[in-house]
């Protein structure tokens, strides 16, 4: 176990790194259309051997310390088994959006990563460097690299099949963001009676404390008519919910109009459909932190507004598939007549409030 041994297998294993890096930056381009796809299963597959491959990598290191001419071999078998790895998966990204391809180079990408760190931890074993620790290491990082290749089997294998699960994030979001919602209370009149009191009995010239505060208090101090807008929060927030799920459920039975030759027309609608589902999510997310007192009566608005014209854009996106589906028809409807009421409500508080202030002017006058 020589010095130059070592340094030889130093020099052999960056070599082959960034070889991989060169073939790596290759999947950040889009493949030409004119490219056969591949097949997702190939992919899996060719993981599949690469988890093996990993498993005879890690064998070396069960015995006697091997010599460094089987590391080098068995390195160099599985730096071009990678290689192949990478190109298939680059060749399955034919006609892929950017939800797709993003799904493939995110998966992709763990695999090499496991895959360099365990190369690098074998070669780090070798001429004396390692002490048991270290060896005892090593199945460790087979390990990852067994789970990255595995997980390439839960990785999408079609646009809609990527458009749906980032559809269903925002589906998630939204539903989070509707049970903080109804977690929200009125303040109860006991403590408005305790807080009245505190007031009417403490000294003017005293200092104002700051009141027992916690985490815990936070939305449970709404007034009677905050509380009223944070129910038709709920509303709007339970039909956008419903809409989703629709949308979900009609972007799924669409998954026969997929075609690699329609010129990337397809995937664009449902790219554009994605990013108007995900605008609207935002916005959720922002009406439901308005909630919270001091209600921001302006920002509520606009994002009503917000959500209210990406639906539009969303059913006349769908219409274009000319496959909307009753109940999704029926969710956007039904959204729109949430949305409206809320709107008409807080057109009801600005006008009481600018009449409340003019009166304030004209008694103080």
């Amino acid at each position: 176990m020589g010095t130059a041994e070592k340094e030889q297998l130093d020099r052999t294993l960056n070599l082959h790194i960034n070889t991989i890096h060169e073939t790596f930056q290759v999947l950040d381009q889009a493949p030409p259309s004119s490219l056969e796809k591949v097949s997702w299963y190939h992919v899996v597959q060719m993981g599949e051997l690469l988890s093996k491959k990993a498993t005879i990598v890690g064998m070396l290191w069960t015995g006697e310390a091997p010599e460094a001419k089987a590391i080098e071999e068995t390195m160099e078998s599985y730096v071009n088994l990678l290689q192949g790895f990478l190109l298939l998966s680059h060749g399955s990204s034919v006609s892929a959006g950017p939800t797709l391809s993003s799904s493939i180079h995110e998966s992709v990408r763990q695999v090499v990563d496991c895959s360099f760190k365990l190369l690098k931890e074998s070669v780090s074993l070798y001429a004396g460097s390692h002490n048991k620790d270290q060896k005892n290491s090593i199945p460790q990082f087979v390990g990852t690299v067994w789970e990255a290749c595995s997980a390439l089997k839960k990785c999408p294998a079609t646009n809609i099949t990527a458009i749906r699960r980032a559809m269903t994030q925002v589906a998630v979001s939204v539903k989070d963001v509707l049970r903080e919602m109804k977690e929200l209370k009125p303040v109860s009149s006991d403590v408005m009676d305790e807080t009245s009191d505190r007031a009417s009995t403490k000294p003017e010239n005293e200092p104002q404390e700051e009141d027992d505060f916690s985490e815990d208090d936070l939305g449970n101090d709404l007034s009677e008519e905050e509380m009223e807008i944070a129910q038709l929060a709920v509303g709007v927030v339970s039909g956008t919910l419903a809409t989703v799920k629709e949308l979900i459920r009609a972007i799924t039975d669409l998954i026969k109009l997929e075609n690699p030759d329609d010129n990337g027309e397809f995937v664009d609608s449902l790219e554009k459909l994605l990013k108007l589902c995900q605008e609207v999510g935002a916005q959720i997310d922002e009406l439901g932190a308005c909630l919270y007192p001091p209600q921001e009566l302006p920002a509520i608005k606009l994002a009503l507004e917000k959500i209210s014209s990406s639906i539009d854009e969303v059913q006349l996106e769908m219409e274009s598939f000319k496959s909307s589906s009753e109940p999704l028809v029926q969710s956007f409807s039904d959204l729109r007549t949430s949305i409206k009421q809320m709107l008409r409500y807080l057109d009801c508080v600005d006008t009481k409030d600018l009449v409340d202030k003019l009166q304030n002017v004209a008694l103080t006058n």
